[in-house]
């Protein structure tokens, strides 16, 4: 007589304290972010010099581009949960002292600088570690729904964000905006510590090696060095028949969305005479579609075939960035707007869900930071050559080019037919 193991059903993410303790503390930490870069702004602004203002505001980029993938590589070797706390507890004294100097002295070039880049340095730890923790707090079913969560969350602090950064820079100025910022990157610290947190799977033994990723090693071999497990996870990026594709569609695709989202619906409102006000309604229009498709995939937790959807949606997306730029009014660019968010979202939602589900536990880490690197280093790095690009030929035609450039990420997953078979646990 066999007896067959019945499996209990999986507690539903939104239920879930664990989960719930993560994603409580994912949006102090966004809220946070948010204040903190309008209180960078604005304290920019005050030294006067627009120059500087600039640089103040680039400078936080250089060290997430240069660090990201380091990022990755510790959170595999340190565990995310212990990156993403010192994380933010650096963050959150770094915030706070430099609230403390500006009540003693006016905000400088050179201090804000400093601070930019250490918050940069800081944040190529944060992301990679903070995306590799799902994975280790629930079970694999959930894993979709949780990438919706998690874009509400990242939607709500920007709504939130940018007016409670406005009234503390309103009310006490950078200085209040500052110490706002650096609270909540605190308030993060004690929902992060009370975290349980799954243990990896056990590396397989086979005689006298250890199986679990793309190379086998023997069980006497050293511990490999950081540059070792860095080479080592973009080999098992490359090799992998899902994640290899997943990062071609994830650079391509957010090359083609963020420049004309960010930079370029700046230029595109100031030649058609929309304004700050016209630029917003487009803007809140973006933000409408991604936190739909984001609720959608956290109420449903899983959409059959979902890299085939994935594709799909990113095909549809572009479409609707190149009719951006061709729309005259500002209620049906907003409308336009919704939908590309819609869909656009749906896909990095998916495509999220598809990285943590089908990477390694011990690899996560290394591959949350290289698909993080194009949008939170690489990507804005693009915003000079975008902005010389709508200088000489306008946005229309821009538009058109950063349209085909997202769609090309939607066709070249196409053709990878594991790609197109990808499903999603249930």
């Amino acid at each position: 007589m066999t007896v067959t193991a019945v499996r209990a059903p999986e507690c539903p993410a939104h239920r879930d304290p664990n989960v719930l303790r993560w994603l409580g503390a994912y949006t102090a930490s966004m809220v946070g972010d948010s204040i903190y870069f309008m209180a960078l702004a604005w304290a920019a602004a005050r030294t006067g010099s627009a120059a500087g203002t600039g640089l103040v505001l680039a400078a936080g980029s250089i060290p997430r581009a240069l660090l990201m993938l380091g990022g990755g590589v510790l959170a595999d070797r340190l565990g995310p949960r212990r990156v993403v706390i010192g994380s933010d507890a650096a963050r959150a004294v770094l915030v706070l002292g430099l609230a403390a100097i500006l009540v003693l002295t006016a905000p400088t070039v050179g201090v804000l600088v400093a601070v930019a880049l250490l918050f940069g340095a800081v944040d190529a730890l944060f992301l990679p570690a903070v995306g590799a923790l799902p994975p280790r707090i629930s079970p694999p079913g959930q894993l979709a729904r949780i990438q919706g969560l998690r874009g509400l969350a990242a939607r709500g602090a920007s709504i939130v964000g940018a007016p409670l950064g406005g009234v503390a820079v309103a009310t006490g100025g950078p200085v209040l905006a500052f110490a706002t910022a650096g609270a909540l990157f605190a308030l993060s610290l004690p929902l992060l510590l009370g975290l349980r947190i799954r243990p990896l799977p056990a590396p397989v033994k086979h005689g006298g090696t250890v199986s679990g990723g793309p190379e086998e090693r023997t069980v006497t071999e050293e511990k490999p060095t950081a540059r070792q497990d860095l080479v080592d996870g973009l080999r098992y990026i490359r090799r992998h028949p899902l994640l290899g594709p997943l990062m071609i569609v994830i650079g391509l695709s957010e090359l083609g969305f963020v420049g004309p989202l960010n930079l370029g619906l700046i230029l595109l409102s100031e030649q058609r005479g929309w304004g700050a006000a016209g630029m917003g309604w487009i803007v809140a229009g973006f933000a409408s579609g991604a936190a739909g498709a984001a609720l959608l995939i956290a109420v449903r937790g899983r959409v059959p075939r979902a890299g085939l959807v994935m594709c799909l949606t990113v095909l549809v997306g572009a479409t609707g960035i190149a009719a951006v730029a061709q729309i005259p009014s500002v209620p049906l660019a907003a409308a336009t707007a919704a939908v590309v968010g819609l869909f656009i979202g749906l896909a990095g939602a998916l495509c999220g869900a598809l990285v943590q589900t089908v990477a390694a536990p011990a690899y996560l880490g290394r591959v949350t930071s290289v698909s993080t690197l194009f949008t939170y280093a690489l990507i804005p790095l693009s915003y000079p050559a975008t902005g010389a690009a709508i200088a000489l030929w306008g946005t229309g035609p821009v538009y058109a080019v950063s349209a085909a450039v997202c769609a090309a990420g939607g066709a070249v997953g196409l053709t990878f037919t594991a790609l197109r078979r990808a499903e999603l646990p249930r």
